[in-house]
């Protein structure tokens, strides 16, 4: 929204003007110096008058960058992940839309190109000792819904209060940002105010320092470029901000759980929203009043009907006659009051306190010409710094000013070898004065095998040797190496010597973390760079997002996550409108996770979650997250896949097993039964044996009764023949 200052244009246009000349002025030797060191970065390490010096005594001005790979380095390691915000709920603030803001923070740090923009800072942060990170919201993104982004700002664009002590200049009355622009630049910029644009001063001055360096690098800065039309095709912009207290009132809805803060022109336009209070409970959008006004009437209608039928049926069974009135049923129609916001403040249902806060005022002025004027919803500057060396001015220093000195004493060295190199190679000899002739000599002697008449009496030609360099010019180039790495808080197996590297895997492992002590004292002012940015977008994006929107994020081990914030959902039950992650109410802390941005050792990580693993104290989800899968949701489908094949497999051979066990017992079985049936078959030809050996003894018994019952009758019948009764007696008694 735009702001309507209490200042007239004129008067805010000057006084910008105005701030700008004077932090110009308070600021000029830190540009310069700062301008310096990013030339010696960069390659630039030589001025004019060095560089004709030495080409005078022969000598080449050699550049031996030892500055560049040391920052690269050092931006490589501290870029080397996504960093990892955490965001905490203040007061009574909601918990899950604390991990969705933790998800937006993320989130703009993809969309921006969060990565190159750290590098950038991080860059300016070694080189000059300082770097700028702008949050802001970019109308534009989002087909036209806007995004919270965030971009780096150069630090020589950037004019501070010089009497600001803070680190993050809170203290500071103003902060500039200031360049040229192209009028096509500023048009497309800000395509609202193309007259203005227009009708603004033209302006040629890049205002940069200048610092005499040589240009034999190839390397360009936006002044040596220079300008590619007239003056008046240019215009310089001003980008101000300022702290100002502003009356705000702060409104709660109890039935709601929403607190905003308002202007008092917000809060007079607040006090006449419409509201609906149907059965006790407060409806504030219209299109959900009338649906529910309409569902409530027509539940009303039925029960009514109901009711009455109910009522004319119990009257008609006691025997009412038809002249009788219609019967009360009792049921009232549902209570709907449409009222103001104002009645809910009368009757305490919403909450105000009238409060002062500070809020940061931005102008956006072209030439001379204010373009336009608007209060942002934030306490902190969005220009956040990152300080290297603070040294409690808004000037700090940087680690390569400590270096140059180094630096310069490498190439002198490097300059100095070589140019005594080149003149070895060039041997001298000194020839008496009219011993030969000088032009056969000179064609002769580069020739192999040549012979050169000489005049004995005059001398013999004398080749002179040149002194060798000392050894100990070489051992000192090499210590200033080593004292630019430990410097910026390097050592050789960070920068890829493997030579300094230990034997062992793990001492290496343990020297490379030590190692990123000095590193991670860096790290620090980094992370609370970051942590001020998030305190800047939250309250952006809870004024930026205030109708729904579903985002996605892409999480570190390459899946895909999806938010949605300011969701409307229907309750069938309750019958109201629930608001799902409302992002536009709450306060909440910022917090970015320690040493998230370093380097991890991705093996000895796995190694740590593999452990886990096999104990049972996380699942194999965690443990692919920390790998380089891609798919994993594929992994995990097909390694779900395999498992029920695995565990289908292993049915089939208990299966199969318990069958086989199956057939052994039925062999078993068999063999029995068929031993059973051979005994049974030798019991049936035993019996028949028996039953023919008892026919046959039976059969003797009778023959052997018959003929002992024939003995008898013999005996008997000779007994008889002898007549005497005595004598059969002692026949008898004889037989025994």
């Amino acid at each position: 929204m735009e702001y309507n200052s209490e200042k007239k244009t004129p008067e805010i246009v000057n006084e910008t003007l105005r701030i700008f000349k004077d932090y110009s002025k308070k600021r000029d030797s830190w540009a310069q110096q700062a301008k310096e060191d990013k030339e010696f970065r960069l390659g630039r390490q030589w001025t004019k008058e060095q560089a004709e010096t030495l080409e005078a005594r022969g000598q080449a001005p050699i550049v031996v960058n030892r500055i560049h790979p040391a920052v690269e380095t050092a931006k490589a390691m501290l870029t080397a992940n996504r960093p990892s915000f955490r965001c905490a709920p203040r007061e009574d603030s909601d918990r899950k839309v604390a991990n969705v803001f933790s998800a937006l923070l993320s989130y703009m740090y993809d969309i921006s190109d969060g990565r190159t923009i750290i590098r950038k800072v991080i860059d300016d942060y070694y080189v000059m000792g300082l770097g700028y990170i702008n949050v802001y919201q970019d109308p534009k993104k989002d087909m036209g819904k806007g995004e919270v982004c965030m971009h780096d700002v150069d630090p020589l664009d950037v004019y501070v209060d010089p009497n600001s002590r803070d680190r993050f200049f809170d203290d500071a009355e103003n902060i500039l940002v200031s360049r040229l622009f192209s009028r096509d630049q500023a048009k497309k910029m800000y395509p609202k105010y193309k007259k203005q644009i227009d009708d603004a001063n033209g302006e040629q001055d890049f205002n940069m320092p200048e610092t005499g360096r040589d240009n034999d690098s190839n390397v360009f800065f936006p002044e040596d470029v220079g300008l590619l039309h007239e003056q008046s095709e240019y215009v310089r912009g001003y980008e101000r901000y300022s702290k100002i207290d502003i009356q705000k009132i702060r409104t709660y809805e109890e039935f709601s759980g929403k607190e905003e803060l308002l202007s008092k022109e917000e809060f007079d336009n607040y006090k006449k929203q419409p509201a609906w209070i149907i059965e006790n409970q407060i409806i504030t959008d219209e299109q959900q009043a009338q649906q529910i006004a309409a569902a409530l009437m027509q539940q009303y209608q039925v029960q009514e009907e109901e009711a009455k039928a109910a009522a004319e049926e119990e009257m008609i069974q006691q025997g009412a006659g038809l002249e009788a009135d219609s019967p009360s049923t009792g049921i009232e129609p549902p209570q709907i009051q449409q009222v103001t916001y104002e009645y809910l403040i009368l009757k305490q249902i919403i909450k105000i306190v009238k409060i002062e806060v500070t809020r940061i005022k931005q102008c956006i002025i072209i030439g001379e010409t204010l373009l336009y004027s608007r209060v942002l919803p934030i306490e902190h500057y969005p220009i956040v710094p990152v300080c290297n060396l603070h040294t409690r001015t808004p000037y700090p220093t940087s680690d390569v000013r400590m270096v140059k000195g180094l630096q310069e004493y490498i190439n002198k060295t490097r300059s100095l070898i070589i140019a005594h190199a080149t003149t070895s190679t060039n041997t001298k000899i000194l020839v008496p004065e009219g011993s030969v002739d000088m032009k056969d000599f000179e064609e002769k002697w580069a020739q192999p095998g040549v012979a050169i008449p000489y005049d004995p009496t005059d001398g013999a030609p004398v080749t002179v040797q040149p002194s060798p360099l000392p050894n100990a010019l070489y051992q000192n180039e090499t210590t200033a190496k080593n004292d630019i790495d430990h410097q910026l808080g390097l050592y050789e197996m960070m920068m890829g010597n493997s030579q300094a590297a230990p034997q062992t895997y793990k001492a290496t492992i343990s020297l490379d973390e030590f190692g990123q002590r000095k590193i991670k004292s860096k790290l620090t002012d980094i992370e609370q760079a970051l942590v001020r940015v998030g305190q800047v977008a939250i309250p952006l994006m809870q004024q930026l997002y205030s109708i729904e929107k579903t985002f996605r994020l892409v999480n570190p081990n390459n899946s895909m996550s999806e938010y949605v914030v300011n969701k409307r959902l229907y309750d069938d039950k309750t019958g109201e409108i629930q608001v799902f992650n409302d992002i536009t109410v709450g306060s909440y802390d910022i917090i970015v996770v320690s040493g998230s941005t370093l380097p991890t050792n991705r093996y000895a990580e796995l190694e740590f979650y593999m452990d886990a693993y096999s104990k049972g104290l996380i699942d194999r989800q965690e443990v692919l997250k920390k790998t380089e899968v891609f798919d994993i949701e594929g992994v995990m489908q097909r390694t779900d896949e395999i498992a029920k094949l695995n565990n289908a497999l292993k049915q089939q051979e208990e299966q199969i097993k318990q069958l086989k066990g199956d057939l052994q017992t039925r062999d078993r079985e068999s063999v029995g039964l068929r031993k059973k049936v051979e005994v049974e078959k030798f019991k049936g030809q035993l019996d028949q044996v028996s039953n023919k050996a008892k026919s046959a003894g039976t059969l003797f018994e009778r023959r052997l009764d018959d003929n002992l019952a024939t003995v008898k009758r013999q005996v008997s019948d000779a007994s008889k023949k002898e007549g005497s009764p005595s004598g059969g007696k002692e026949a008898a008694k004889n037989r025994k």
